[in-house]
């Protein structure tokens, strides 16, 4: 249908300066776009790949069942230990905000697994945080907050058992 014009290598920091301008005005399909394209010049580029994620994790709210595996796959390419659980627990959590969005039965008890998931991920990436940054610790405490601020987001099995002592 139509070939794709390549980038020029030259050209790849002001685009991710773009994506990342992009994601701020939330047009998360224009940040991905432009990731793709550093990708296929520099298809090791990590900060071309986080971003791609967050681009695609951006869409999660209207568009989870087409962008989680693209995700996963960005996820998949990152090198190093940290940035793989960092972002994993990215996913994760706004994976659980998607679910939340959505409503509809069980909703809380999929939004709490996967916000418990995200969780998980943060205190391994806390284990392996460079020096002074805390990141994964703010997006634990941010998850935790959400949990413990929403009573009703609990595991499947709790709500079961609080229903037949009712």
């Amino acid at each position: 249908m139509f070939e794709l014009k390549p980038l020029s290598r030259d050209a790849v920091p002001a685009a991710l300066e773009k994506a990342h301008r992009y994601r701020l005005l939330n047009e998360p399909l224009e940040a991905e776009s432009i990731c793709r394209d550093v990708l296929d010049v520099d298809p090791d580029n990590q900060e071309a790949l986080a971003t791609l994620l967050l681009a695609l994790t951006d869409q999660f709210d209207d568009h989870l069942s087409t962008t989680i595996e693209p995700a996963r796959g960005a996820l998949s390419r990152l090198r190093d230990d940290y940035s793989r659980q960092y972002y994993s627990g990215i996913l994760c959590e706004r994976r659980a905000k998607a679910h939340l969005k959505r409503g509809g039965p069980h909703a809380g008890h999929g939004a709490y697994a996967w916000f418990r998931e995200a969780m998980e991920h943060f205190e391994k990436a806390i284990d392996l945080r460079p020096p002074a940054n805390d990141d994964a610790i703010l997006r634990w405490n941010t998850c935790a907050r959400i949990l413990m601020s929403n009573p009703h987001l609990v595991p499947e099995k709790e709500e079961a058992f609080q229903t037949w002592l009712e």
